[in-house]
């Protein structure tokens, strides 16, 4: 029996827990992951790949961010910022995501963990409409 899983987060989540929250506008997930040492740099390769294709290519995608912990290196997380829920759920079936999830899930130490679901404040969503061309650029 395969546990549930929402790939973005890559955290199994019982039946019982909703994947999203309920709520109108904007959704943001804050996650970590933790990468066995040997595999940090095809990690990062990969995952830069990943996020760089995610904001690109999905419409729906405003921020993806990934950042590594300054006294554990192979810890990473993950900030990303959706459109709405729709928009993370149709995420987690593209095929970039998924082609990412098959290269790195054997590099993971341990499961992944989902640590918040959020709402934006600040910028405002137009804001992060504004600014989501910019990031093709970095």
């Amino acid at each position: 029996n395969e546990p549930h899983c929402r790939t973005s987060c890559l955290l199994p989540l019982p039946n019982d827990r909703p994947v999203t929250s309920k709520g109108d506008g904007m959704y943001a997930i804050f996650g970590a992951i933790n990468v066995k040492p040997e595999h940090v740099g095809a990690f990062t390769e990969a995952t830069i790949h990943e996020a760089r294709s995610t904001v690109r290519d999905e419409p729906g995608v405003f921020q993806f961010h990934i950042l590594t912990d300054a006294d554990t290196p192979n810890r990473f997380y993950y900030f990303e910022i959706f459109r709405d829920e729709a928009a993370a759920e149709a995420h987690w079936e593209t095929e970039n995501f998924k082609t990412w999830w098959a290269m790195v899930e054997g590099m993971l130490d341990g499961d992944v963990q989902r640590i918040s679901t959020m709402r934006p404040v600040f910028p405002s969503e137009q804001g992060l409409e504004k600014q989501k061309a910019g990031l093709l650029e970095w």
